[in-house]
This record gives structure tokens, sequence and C-alpha cells, in this order.
């Protein structure tokens, strides 16, 4: 699956913005979707996963009540829609695929494929 995320920019804090990744091939629904995200001389940051039907979300605890992922299985996307954005969440946001066999996946080495990050800026 080739990966294509999108919706990045500059906001200030206390903004909102929605984060989408569009996905190709036809079986989209077979994949657990998570978000990273990576800021400048960090590791990359587990941000949130959703199950392949999308009934269950899972996010780190910085995110929680913050950020909200969803997908859509019949268009192929999966979005995050964030809110209440910190200066501290100025990093490249990365979608990504894993076909592994769980509900949802934390770690990034689970997951297999990437698409080309977009980069959101939060200014104080």
């Amino acid at each position: 699956v080739q990966l294509q995320a999108s919706g990045g920019g500059l906001v200030q804090a206390g903004d909102s913005l929605k984060l989408s990744c569009a996905a190709s091939g036809r079986t989209f629904s077979s994949y657990v979707m998570g978000w990273f995200r990576q800021a400048p001389e960090k590791e990359r940051e587990f941000v949130g996963s959703i199950t392949r039907s999308g009934d269950a979300k899972y996010y780190a605890d910085s995110m929680k009540g913050r950020f909200t992922m969803s997908r859509d299985n019949a268009k192929n996307t999966v979005s995050l829609q964030m809110s209440g954005l910190k200066p501290e969440d100025t990093a490249v946001y990365y979608c990504a695929a894993t076909s592994g066999s769980g509900t949802w996946y934390r770690r990034s080495q689970s997951y297999d494929f990437w698409g080309q990050g977009t980069q959101v800026t939060v200014s104080s």
C-alpha cells in the first residue's frame, strides 16, 4: 500500500488542524493504521493507532483529548484531527500501515508502510 499524507501547515497555539492520509490499493480495510510524529533531533513518537474497522482508537497520553483519529475505508483515508495545538506539537507527522495480526500497534517497528510525512508547525 502507498500512503500520502497531507494537511500540514503553520498554525498558532490553540488552533486546530486536520491531517489526512490517502492510501492506494483495494485492501485498505485490512490494515491497522497509525500516526507518528518526529520533531527535529528527536525520535519518532507514537501519536495514535486505529483498528481496521475504525471502531477503536488508541492514543499517546499527551494526545488524549486533543487528537482524534478516524478512517473511511470506502475512501481509503485515515485522518488525524488535532485541536488545542501547542508549540511542542511541532513535528513532521507520518501515517503508517501495518498488516500485522493485532488490533493496534504503538511501536513504529510494527508498521510496514509509511507515508512521506507532512510538516506541522505551531507558533506560540
